[in-house]
């Protein structure tokens, strides 16, 4: 179960040459993959590509049509791995993750396959997630590539380049036998355009003809002295045939103008945002038509340096727009031209940031700047404003203006989310036994650093979190605590977490939130998912994996039920047993429930029949307004209102219609001696006979419990 389907959308793929192709971007790289004849794909869930993953695995039976095999791998160093395939035998390969991260984790394996070379296309799809969308740090694709020399394309952001650069990735990669990382940024992924398709092919070479006829080669195996000679082939070799097919197939792209003595030079995702500012300074059209000269670079790794040369050739300056520090493309530009005598100055990080995503308003600052050191503004008819200044621009109608003082929303657990009793009940235990050190790590929980719970002070990495732990497992009279998910757990935190845990004696308590689904990237099945999944086996356990690894004491609970689950952290806090204790907290990912029985519940409402839903509520007369309900629990479900009665000041808590009854704000309220103000209501749609029939019967005991109505005065 993905955070959507993409079943219909898949059968765009079946496309015939000629036709119209209109859509998403990722669904456009699969369409580009299937006409490229890739031979199998793998890969990784991961903003902002995860969707990708999500649309192979909807197009699995089209895959397999075309004889293409597709694998959702256990992490990115599994999908880096497969691209072995390709190192011997020329067949397409393509596997896809969100980078840095993934990147971080495939290092090892990606090390080696561009230290070994390919003979058939290896093509890495990364989604770039740097910038202000951004859930990780803030880091850069472009180090590794240099670091691994390892080519990467940065293609401007319409279908048809993204399109090409996909085919053109692979055939780089087979001229140059060098595996390609095509980048793709936030807005690119998800960009909606047209484009005419070719065929899909068939893998000229099968993985079948692969068994069927074993190859190996001493020279790509990675041991001394290979490697030395895999070295010299990349400098030698492998880089001048790159350089080579990129020049000669004009992968980058110049857009002259006559008679401006300044250009721009821009990393390829970069274009539109850098022809939105131009047009907004009155010197492009919506069309592309640039009356400043442009260079772009859809490859941004290597870099040509007579296409340097030739667009700085004279020119008094060139601004170079390169997101994120260090400069990797100013340096090598000032370079390019230093060693050809060019004297062309260059600028890019001074009108421009050093740092952070540019976005459309921070290349227009920068782009304005350079180009009016240089005399190139044109005469504005009216003053223009800075992006900033267009929100507070006067409107012919008014319009709502926030309150200053709006207090700052963090990103949460969902509404009903079954992590929220958990952390709720950890935030209990320490008041009663004292402050925790916990390690958090990636994945919803990553939320319970976050108010109310504040729980967690450091993460490493997807499934790190019981490693990130690891040196306050030591003698003490308090045991360190951390968290894992069971996305992460199956990444890498079994053996990185677990077991080594067990192999080095540790003591503390690792707490593994399983929610049935790598629920923080969009939902996918993982191996302990409890459904039956159509190519995969699924249901394992994550208790007999923990056994496996040695763990000896192990508990597993229901998260919902914070007077256990409070008993089992105390247990786990204070027992004399010594070694890893592993605590399994079960409760499904509220959020897929809810995409799993919604449409059921609507179907039964809409067929007539009878549906029951719990809700919870809060009686304003017995609240208190202490408000410990809420700052215990923090769900989104629970505010404040205003109380009925105009003799009490006092806000008092309230549920409001996004409840989905999972009662755990009454099981705050329970654990944490609170008052008894929650109720459940059962909500009956379609009721029978007797439903009304009861429902009239309690009615009337209501009322003459009651009493007569008090007399006015």
């Amino acid at each position: 179960m993905a955070e959507r389907s993409f079943a219909k959308e898949v059968q765009s793929l079946r496309l015939e040459a000629g036709a119209l192709f209109e859509g998403e971007g990722i669904l456009a790289v699969t369409k580009a993959l299937l006409q490229s004849g890739v031979g199998y794909v793998g890969g990784y869930q991961g903003a902002p590509v995860s969707h990708l993953m999500d649309v192979l695995a909807d197009a699995n039976d089209i895959l397999a049509e075309l004889g293409v095999r597709f694998e959702s791998s256990a992490s990115e160093a599994t999908a880096a791995a497969m691209l072995a395939a390709s190192v011997n035998y020329p067949i397409r390969g393509a596997v896809t993750w969100k980078s840095t991260v993934g990147t971080n984790v495939a290092s090892d394996a990606l090390s080696n396959l561009a230290s070994a070379g390919v003979i058939g296309g290896a093509l890495i799809v990364l989604g770039e997630d740097y910038g202000e969308g951004a859930s990780i740090m803030q880091e850069r694709t472009h180090a590794f590539a240099m670091k691994s020399q390892m080519w990467l394309l940065d293609p401007r952001p319409n279908l048809p380049c993204i399109v090409q650069a996909v085919e053109q990735g692979f055939e780089l990669s087979e001229a140059s036998n060098t595996p390609v990382m095509l980048m793709m940024r936030i807005r690119a992924c998800h960009v909606v355009g047209r484009f005419k398709v070719k065929a899909n092919r068939r893998p000229p070479f099968t993985l079948q003809q692969a068994m069927d006829h074993p190859s190996r080669t001493f020279d790509k195996i990675i041991l001394p002295p290979s490697t030395y000679a895999q070295e010299r082939a990349k400098i030698e070799h492998r880089w001048p045939a790159a350089v080579k097919y990129i020049r000669d197939r004009q992968l980058n792209e110049f857009f002259p103008a006559d008679s401006a003595d300044v250009g721009i030079v821009m990393q390829g995702g970069l274009y539109n945002t850098v022809l939105r500012s131009l047009e907004r300074l009155g010197l492009a059209d919506v069309f592309g038509n640039s009356k400043i000269p442009l260079y772009v670079l859809n490859v941004t790794y290597p870099l040509i340096p007579e296409e340097f040369v030739q667009f700085a050739h004279g020119k008094r300056a060139i601004l170079i727009v390169e997101e994120g520090q260090p400069e990797f493309i100013e340096q090598a530009a000032s370079l390019f031209l230093r060693q050809a005598d060019v004297q062309t100055r260059i600028a890019g990080k001074g009108p421009l940031p050093l740092a952070g995503e540019y976005t459309g308003a921070v290349v227009l600052a920068g782009v304005r700047k350079f180009l009016s050191e240089y005399g190139h503004l044109p005469e504005q008819t009216k003053p223009l404003l800075p992006a900033a200044a267009l929100m507070s621009a006067p409107v012919a109608t008014p319009v709502a203006t926030p309150v200053a003082n709006v207090p700052m929303r963090p990103s949460g657990l969902c509404t009903g989310c079954p992590e929220r009793p958990l952390f709720a009940s950890m935030k209990l235990v320490a008041r009663e036994l004292g402050p925790m050190q916990v390690s958090a790590d990636i994945g919803c929980h990553s939320f319970a650093t976050l108010p109310p719970f504040d729980i967690g002070g450091s993460i490493m990495g997807y499934g790190l979190g019981a490693a990130g732990g690891a040196s306050f497992n030591m003698p003490n009279k308090r045991r360190a605590l951390s968290m894992m998910g069971d996305g992460g757990f199956w990444h890498n935190g079994l053996t990185s977490g677990i077991g080594n845990a067990v192999f080095n004696r540790h003591d503390g308590v690792t707490i593994i939130v399983d929610n049935g689904y790598s629920a923080a990237t969009g939902g996918q099945y993982i191996p302990s998912s409890t459904v039956e999944i159509k190519g995969r086996r699924a249901k394992n356990r994550i208790e007999t994996a923990v056994r496996g690894v040695g763990v000896e004491w192990v508990r597993t609970i229901r998260t919902y039920d914070m007077k256990q689950t409070m008993s089992v952290l105390k247990e786990a806090l204070q027992t004399q047993f010594i070694g890893p204790k592993i605590i399994i907290a079960e409760g499904e990912c509220q959020l897929n429930r809810q995409r799993r029985v919604a449409p059921a519940i609507r179907k039964m409402i809409g067929a007539g029949k009878r549906v029951v839903r719990e809700r919870f509520g809060i009686d304003a007369d017995i609240c208190t307004g202490d408000h410990s309900c809420v700052r215990l629990s923090g769900c989104p479900s629970l505010t404040i209102k205003t109380h009925p009665d105009p003799l009490r000041r006092d806000p008092v808590a309230h549920v409001d219609n996004s409840c989905v009854g999972c009662g755990v704000c009454g099981e705050v309220a329970h654990a944490a001696v609170l008052c008894p103000s929650f109720y459940r209501a059962e909500v009956i749609v379609n009721p029978t006979a007797w439903d009304r029939i009861l429902h009239r019967f309690r009615a009337a005991v209501i009322r003459l419990l009651s009493g007569p109505p008090a007399k006015e005065a």
